[in-house]
């Protein structure tokens, strides 16, 4: 089983956008799942819309990697599969209903991001963007 997800990057001052949904105690990449035939960048702006109220700005995304891992919580055999984006973006990061909090971290908070999430943390800190 592949749970297949878009997700949208952003760092600012080497931190990178964390959010928590409401009811979990897990923190994730903003992001989400694929509805229907929609392309990665129609989740992605789609997605960051419902959950952090801005608009993404598709002509500014860049694709950033695509992570695959298991985990606590998901079936047997499951698989999360991420796309991952950088973009620009119009109006003020919030949270929306859907998210209880919204988190800037750094490769110190690795912990506490899924692992398919940490696979991003790692990439980013190689490369020196998430110290």
């Amino acid at each position: 089983m592949l749970i297949d997800t878009v997700a949208w990057v952003r760092i600012e001052d080497g931190r990178i956008l964390c959010a928590r949904p409401r009811g979990k105690g897990v923190f994730y990449i903003p992001g989400g799942k694929r509805e229907g035939a929609e392309t990665d960048l129609q989740t992605l702006v789609r997605e960051i819309r419902e959950e952090l109220t801005v608009r993404i700005d598709p002509g500014t995304a860049a694709h950033a990697g695509t992570y695959e891992a298991g985990g606590p919580g998901l079936p047997d055999g499951a698989l999360v599969r991420m796309a991952c984006y950088t973009a620009s973006y119009e109006g003020r990061l919030a949270p929306s209903s859907e998210i209880e909090e919204v988190a800037w971290f750094s490769y110190a908070d690795r912990e506490r991001v899924p692992p398919v999430d940490q696979l991003l943390f790692d990439d980013l800190n190689s490369r020196g963007e998430l110290p």
